[in-house]
């Protein structure tokens, strides 16, 4: 069969099984758009910026573990997307990313639209291709699927000269399994490794279950929560974890970190046997890593990816795999050996009662109030309201930190945030993505006044496509974490972090067609979400919550410091 390039790629990607393909078009693309055109395949959402297609195709994929797929024009058009590349790269999202190139005998001319796409992305993509030959492109898009959910998954780039999409050859569906000699990821633990761990958990006094990105996106949360209940070991989720071990479970201790809960910190740091699953020890979790290491401890870390282990803290147990592999054959060798070696179970109800004094900080707690409205309470009332069922996008900031801490999620891909870049305006095109992946689920924005206008445009791809997430905009006309900093770390020097000027949020919502509410109540609050939820089911609704512009995310571990040294409330400043 004889097929230009545009309609290869159109091929490839039905052969894959994609449903969803997010893009704008633009000069570079135009022949692969008049392929889409001519087929029924897949559906294609037109975006209002290339941002926020990669962000949607970023969500798509992490709420329903398909590979979401963006496609962009040559020059501005990737560099636009660039952003969202980075957020998927930094949180290891599997994607694959299509953009168009300026003809090949113009590629280093200077010409009209042209960027160097390549090395723009090479440090922020898994891999990244240029398709020099028509004949190459079939196998090409293969490899990028394949590269981009095996291993440590990672957004992949296939960058395709217009001359490519229109010059044609003998086409044939590729058979057989991807085969690259040069990768070839480790799935399958070390046994020796493996039986190492079980032997330390066995006669631990003191577990600890750490559990990050990776036990969401091996699907792993079965395993994990089988490891917790045969081990009796407290758990935590880090923010890209949240959901893989359910937050209503008693053994779980809440989110570590810099905004994680005291009893948490003080696990991480006082246990004698840490299993890091799937986790990195970034800075935000485990702060500074020199006094980390101050504790004696042994630590077993399992994660697909080589290079992250060891490469912040001093790991005694490396154990490189897949996770979800990895902790099957832990679980069934802890299932073995428990039934020839009785566990120290008296020294886990010992460190149950430290952990349980430990929660009597109640560092959650918050005071609430009559007159204002706290953004926790917003929060608490979306969980009440939603039954902690919905899938939960957030932008970046306080709010974030907020819906991490108090909508206490208890399934793993129904959390879906920017953890590594921390990339403001992702809320609402995140959104957009998880609808299209799962259409009649709940769906709720969190974010800020400020973050929402980073891709508020995309008000209008909602429209279209009659998208119907519920937006809860926690407006303290600040950029609230900038503003928290000022006043903990700049001595109240507030530079710039007011947000002056805000645009009526009702009228410019209703202006895109959706429902706008303005609520500055507490008492409204409640009723205001149920009527969004039920009354509106159908509509996208923006909920403009009037907050409390002095309210802090509490507890919070200073820049530079240990776990252990956590400000509980203002009274610690």
């Amino acid at each position: 069969m004889e097929l230009n390039g545009a309609d290869i790629v159109v091929r490839c990607l039905a052969e894959q099984g994609v449903d969803h393909v997010f893009g704008y078009p633009g000069g570079a693309v135009l022949y692969i758009y008049d392929a889409i055109y001519k087929q029924e395949n897949f559906k294609h959402i037109l975006v209002r910026h290339e941002q926020a297609a990669v962000h949607a195709a970023d969500a798509y994929s992490r709420s329903s573990d398909k590979i979401g797929v963006a496609l962009v024009t040559s020059g501005p058009g990737l560099t636009n997307a660039v952003t969202g590349i980075a957020t998927a790269y930094m949180d290891s999202i599997p994607m694959v990313i299509i953009s168009g190139q300026v003809p090949s005998h113009a590629i280093g001319e200077d010409a009209f639209q042209e960027c160097d796409t390549v090395g723009i992305t090479r440090p922020c993509v898994k891999h990244n291709f240029l398709v020099r030959d028509v004949k190459d492109l079939a196998e090409t898009m293969r490899r990028a699927f394949y590269i981009a959910k095996t291993g440590r998954p990672g957004p992949v780039l296939v960058d395709i000269p217009k001359d490519i999409t229109i010059a044609t050859c003998k086409y044939a569906p590729p058979r057989g399994e991807v085969k690259m000699r040069s990768y070839a990821p480790v799935v399958k633990g070390h046994q020796g490794q493996i039986k190492k761990a079980v032997q330390m958990l066995l006669t631990a006094e003191r577990p600890m279950i750490y559990s990050g990105g990776g036990v969401v996106l091996s699907d792993a949360a079965t395993e994990l929560r089988q490891l917790v209940q045969l081990t009796g070991a407290p758990c935590t989720n880090t923010l890209m974890g949240l959901g893989a071990y359910p937050a209503s479970d008693d053994k779980f201790v809440g989110m570590p970190g810099m905004h994680g809960t005291y009893e948490a910190n003080m696990a991480m740091q006082h246990c004698d046997v840490l299993i890091a699953v799937g986790a990195r020890f970034d800075d935000r979790v485990i702060g500074n890593p020199k006094h980390f290491s101050q504790n004696p401890r042994k630590i077993v870390h399992i994660d697909i990816d080589p290079s992250s282990i060891s490469k912040r803290v001093r790991v005694d147990v490396p154990i490189v795999g897949n996770v979800k592999d990895v902790l099957q054959e832990l679980n069934a060798l802890y299932v073995q050996a428990a039934a020839e070696t009785t566990p120290n179970k008296a020294g886990v109800a010992k460190w149950w009662q430290q952990i349980n004094e430990w929660r009597g900080k109640q560092c959650l707690v918050y005071q609430n109030s009559d007159t204002l409205i706290k953004p926790q309470y917003v929060v608490e009332k979306l969980w009440e309201v939603t039954h902690g069922d919905a899938f939960v996008t957030s932008d970046v900031g306080q709010h974030q930190m907020w819906a991490a801490q108090y909508y206490r999620f208890d399934q793993p891909r129904r959390w879906i945030n920017s953890g590594g870049l921390g990339t403001m305006g992702v809320g609402l095109p995140y959104a957009m993505g998880v609808q299209m992946a799962n259409p009649d689920s709940q769906i709720a924005v969190i974010t800020g006044e400020a973050s929402i206008q980073m891709n508020i445009q995309e008000l209008s791809t909602c429209k279209q496509y009659h998208l119907t997430p519920k937006v809860l905009c926690l407006n303290n006309r600040y950029l609230g974490m900038v503003r928290q900093w000022q006043q903990i770390e700049y001595g109240s020097r507030y530079s710039e972090s007011y947000v002056d000027a805000l645009p009526d949020f009702v009228k410019l919502v209703e202006s895109y067609g959706h429902v706008g509410m303005r609520i500055d109540k507490p008492a409204d609050v409640e009723p205001a979400i149920r009527e969004a939820f039920t009354q509106y089911k159908d509509r996208l609704v923006f909920m403009d919550f009037i907050t409390d512009q002095t309210e802090n995310v509490w507890p919070m571990v200073k820049a530079g410091r240990g776990l252990t040294e956590m400000l509980l409330g203002s009274e610690d400043l």
